[in-house]
């Protein structure tokens, strides 16, 4: 039986990472963090001080990086030139910078190239914010997961939380509504719902009913294409 892709977008918040994770293995597929490459080039930019205003030297760097998701039992893991950045990368500081570099046409061209690689044979489910209306616009299952503000910046909280970030639930608040401006008024393949997805609004529901509504949406295309 082909193996399908699954686009999964949306906003900071929503969801997307853990449901990705889970539809993943419940399918059998690999799971695709888009967000965490962007992550993990922007974590490279503030170490190396690269300079983000030239061009040349900008796309040489982006050349020279290699990233790679590597699945462990323990979860994904997200290597950077061969160093595992996956927990260095999960700073607040880091996604407003992230947010920022993701911005920027040679990165965006860049990594939207190793994603389609990674994807070329299907078996996936990519998620972030430009997965089903740019990175693959071709995935046979598109869902556009959403939540309202005030829950996802409470989600966001209580994960900083449990990393043993200080941080407040207004902070936070700010920070998710800043970095939805960002994404979403970005002219560069700006966060929208993709033409054919299906919306799924995640604030009332647990991800275990959202990863069944998936599958559903799943299992129907694959019925169709047998």
């Amino acid at each position: 039986m082909r193996k399908l892709i699954v686009a999964i977008d949306g906003p900071a918040g929503a969801g997307k990472s853990t449901v990705a994770k889970r539809l993943a293995q419940r399918l059998g597929y690999t799971y695709m963090d888009t967000g965490a490459m962007y992550r993990a080039f922007a974590w490279k930019v503030g170490q190396e001080g690269i300079d983000l205003s030239h061009e040349e030297g900008l796309e040489r760097s982006l050349q020279e990086t290699r990233i790679e998701l590597v699945e462990q039992s323990g979860g994904l893991r997200v290597l950077l030139d061969g160093v595992d950045v996956t927990d260095a990368i999960r700073t607040p500081e880091l996604s407003q910078r992230a947010s920022r570099v993701s911005s920027l046409k040679p990165v965006r061209k860049r990594m939207v190239e190793i994603q389609r690689a990674m994807g070329s044979r299907g078996g996936v489910v990519a998620e972030g914010r430009d997965v089903g209306t740019v990175v693959f616009s071709e995935a046979e299952v598109k869902i556009y997961l959403d939540a309202s503000l005030e829950e996802r910046a409470r989600r966001r909280f209580q994960e900083l939380q449990r990393q043993g970030r200080e941080v407040s639930l207004e902070e936070t608040l700010k920070e998710i509504d800043e970095r939805d401006r960002r994404d979403q008024g970005r002219p560069l393949a700006p966060l929208c719902k993709a033409e054919g997805a299906i919306v799924i609004d995640s604030t009332r529901l647990e991800i275990d009913e959202v990863v069944e509504r998936i599958l559903q949406e799943v299992r129907k295309k694959m019925a169709s294409i047998q």
